[in-house]
């Protein structure tokens, strides 16, 4: 029994020894593989490598006019002496980025609200008078030069005056009834006395006789206006 025993003790550690090479086995065969795949990895990069430094080479040969290495030193030195300014424009990009972040639902609104508006203003015809009106100053600017638009720009307050007088109620309601009573007349030519006793009883109403006033009023200030008549032209 004490040699069945003993023999089967043996047969054990055998047995343990035997697992521990295998493990040593595998380790070793397992940095075996890792060496390898390094030397394969480090032949296909050094090429790469050597191709690279042959690049970067002939690239900093081209600026080596341009730039030196204390120059390049001197750079770095600013770079790292303004790492804190940095750091602040990094906090303000982020600060704008939250900010755009949360402008995006204003300005997507305002967005769609012009859109709207262009709608409104293109079915009511605004563009359309805007080309018209593009129309209207190429013949404006065909038809005057440069020193008629001078002038105009010299006289602009009385023009404006001029319009703003004729604008005048009465004006305006004048300038209807003379414009009705010419249509009456050109529609009915045949009704109108011209004979000289037509005449004297057309003198004899009052409203003619106003009117007939009025024009030759009007006529005196046309007249008064001519230059040589000796009166001053206004200011």
């Amino acid at each position: 029994m004490d040699n069945t025993q003993a023999i089967q003790e043996l047969t054990q550690k055998v047995d343990a020894l035997t697992a521990q090479m295998q493990v040593l086995t595998e380790y070793v065969e397992d940095q075996r593989r890792r060496q390898r795949e390094w030397d394969e990895l480090k032949d296909d990069l050094i090429p790469i490598a050597n191709e690279m430094y042959l690049a970067a080479v002939e690239e900093l040969s081209e600026i080596e006019p341009y730039v030196q290495l204390e120059d390049i030193w001197h750079l770095l030195k600013r770079l790292a002496r303004n790492t804190h300014n940095f750091e602040r424009m990094l906090d303000q990009l982020e600060s704008l980025n939250d900010l755009m972040q949360d402008l995006a639902p204003i300005l997507n609104d305002a967005f769609l609200v012009a859109i709207e508006q262009l709608n409104v203003m293109d079915r009511k015809g605004y563009f359309d008078a805007m080309r018209e009106g593009a129309y209207v100053i190429d013949n404006i600017v065909e038809a005057f030069g440069p020193e008629d638009v001078r002038q105009l720009g010299d006289n602009i307050v009385t023009i404006l005056t001029t319009v703003k007088e004729m604008t005048q109620p009465e004006i305006m309601l004048t300038m209807q009834n003379l414009t009705h009573t010419m249509r009456e007349v050109e529609m009915k030519p045949e009704e109108i006395d011209t004979s000289f006793v037509g005449l004297i009883r057309q003198l004899r109403d009052p409203q003619t006789r106003r009117g007939l006033a009025l024009t030759l009023q009007m006529l005196k200030a046309v007249g008064e206006q001519q230059p040589g008549n000796g009166s001053k032209e206004p200011s």
